[in-house]
């Protein structure tokens, strides 16, 4: 089964970098998990049925899902901390008005499951480059977004951002401009 053609087929906009993010995360997990597991780690069975009748509705009955209430609990050695981490980070910076706080908590753990994903994380969102990230971003996380000002790669953005609220500055130089990766960290995205 094509999940994510699945899903496309039931969105509420087919361009919208929010669902083509959504519908990527959701289909990667599908994929990878089956249909028994929770797809977006820290979503319930009920939130998780709330985004997809919000973002695809109609998409639940389509789908052969059988989730039951053991299916969302995250198995030793998941690095769940980190998703919890990150959550917390896009939350803080997630802008009121755009969206409900049921919105937002959608996103936010989708953005952060997606970043333990091995590829740039418009791969891993499955968008179909940077640019709508970047909108995706900017929409829902503008003062989060705005902090990127000299267009790091946002995976190590954001956990960049984490090190710092910790108090924890682990980067191979003192600043960005003179490190020998800058350019695994600032360079195009392919």
């Amino acid at each position: 089964m094509d999940f994510h053609t699945s899903l496309m087929n039931h969105a509420v906009s087919a361009d919208h970098p929010t669902v083509l993010a959504l519908a990527g995360v959701l289909s990667s997990a599908f994929d990878e998990d089956g249909m028994r597991a929770l797809p977006i780690r820290g979503l319930n069975v009920d939130e998780t049925r709330w985004l997809l009748a919000h973002w695809f509705p109609g998409a639940e009955a389509s789908l052969p899902l059988a989730w039951d209430a053991s299916s969302g609990a995250s198995p030793p050695g998941t690095r769940y901390d980190e998703v919890e981490d990150l959550v917390t980070l896009f939350k803080e910076h997630a802008d009121p008005c755009n969206g409900t706080p049921e919105e937002v908590n959608c996103v936010a753990h989708a953005l952060a499951c997606a970043c333990l994903g091995a590829n740039h994380l418009w791969q891993d969102l499955r968008l179909p480059s940077r640019r709508e990230l970047s909108a995706l971003l900017r929409d829902w996380f503008p003062r989060l977004a705005e902090k990127n000002v000299n267009d790091m790669k946002w995976k190590k953005f954001f956990y960049k951002q984490l090190c710092e609220r910790e108090g924890l500055f682990v980067c191979k130089a003192p600043s960005c401009g003179v490190c020998s990766d800058y350019g695994h960290c600032f360079g195009p995205e392919r």
